[in-house]
């Protein structure tokens, strides 16, 4: 029984190693993403970009497990069709955002949903944010701030900058309704159903703007449209869940806080961008305010970390 007590904590180990690893990669491919959906920008139209990578992405995340389709219901329908409506908000201002300011910027400013999520939260579940995440906000304020204003409040840009932001408040959103409509539903399903509807929304977009605009696919623009799509979308959601169900909660949202971190070194790698002094202070602040919202908050919640008490006199 011993041994048997053993093989059983090694193959968990092991599960648990090659999560996190799978996580680590996944962060990775979204952080590249920033810079390829630049690029891609430059010769595609956005909503053709968009169309693409979640109608074909939700379908092959569909495919990925047919069978689960048994479970399929009226309701799971409307809750994974308005959670993608969010999603689809989300990417387009995202996107809009995207072409009037650097991938870093980008990265950065729209990873700050995980500050907002907490408050959010509060509204539905009634609990209140904790000491940590008020911290967060405070901090996730000031980085915002420092990266926004970068040379003045005459340098902010609401296109891109402000864009973004309201693309991290969508995706804000996007994980409250996660949280109340995909509650017991089954994530594969949902996923797709969620990513569909998303890929239909920009469809009408794409018709209703864009359908005259030429499109010309070479060899370049092709394979980043396939990258988006398969690695960026299909692929990516379908690691994090997995990933997430095999590790524990406050190491996966430790791994996943480091997307802004992997879109800035691509961008700076790949995109040539050039920070200054004050962006990157409020890079920083930005990352620190992640960590104390998706790590040490988690580490307090789990009963891992106590908050020393004051000893009064008698």
């Amino acid at each position: 029984m011993y041994l048997c007590y053993n093989v059983s904590m090694d193959i968990q180990k092991k599960k648990s190693l090659s999560a996190k690893l799978l996580l680590l990669f996944t962060t990775i491919i979204w952080g590249s993403t920033f810079v390829v959906l630049k690029d891609t920008l430059d010769s595609l139209p956005m909503y053709f970009i968009l169309t693409v990578r979640f109608l074909i992405g939700g379908i092959i995340v569909g495919c990925m497990a047919p069978k689960r389709w048994k479970g399929f219901t009226p309701d799971m329908l409307w809750r994974a069709g308005l959670t993608g409506i969010v999603l689809a908000g989300a990417y387009i201002t995202q996107t809009i955002g995207l072409n009037h300011t650097t991938p870093g910027n980008n990265a950065f400013l729209t990873a700050t949903y995980a500050v907002m999520v907490p408050f959010m939260m509060w509204a539905v579940t009634k609990k209140a944010p904790t000491v940590f995440n008020i911290i967060a906000a405070i901090l996730g304020i000031v980085g915002i701030g420092l990266v926004s204003f970068d040379g003045g409040f005459g340098s902010f840009n609401f296109m891109g900058e402000g864009m973004t932001l309201v693309c991290s408040v969508f995706f804000a959103l996007q994980i409250l309704f996660i949280a109340v409509f995909g509650k017991g539903k089954d994530s594969i399903v949902f996923t797709s159903i969620q990513l569909v509807t998303a890929g239909l929304i920009m469809m009408i977009i794409y018709l209703a703007t864009e359908v005259h605009q030429p499109i010309s696919i070479d060899f370049d623009s092709g394979w980043r449209l396939a990258y988006l799509t398969i690695m960026g979308t299909s692929f990516a959601l379908f690691a994090m869940t997995w990933g997430m169900a095999h590790t524990e909660a406050s190491s996966a949202s430790l791994i996943m806080s480091l997307e802004s971190v992997f879109g800035v070194i691509f961008s700076i790698a790949i995109y040539k961008e050039k920070l200054t002094l004050q962006v990157g202070i409020g890079f920083l602040v930005i990352f620190v305010a992640l960590i104390i919202s998706e790590y040490i908050n988690e580490l307090y919640l789990s009963g891992k970390l106590k908050l020393p008490l004051k000893k009064h006199k008698k």
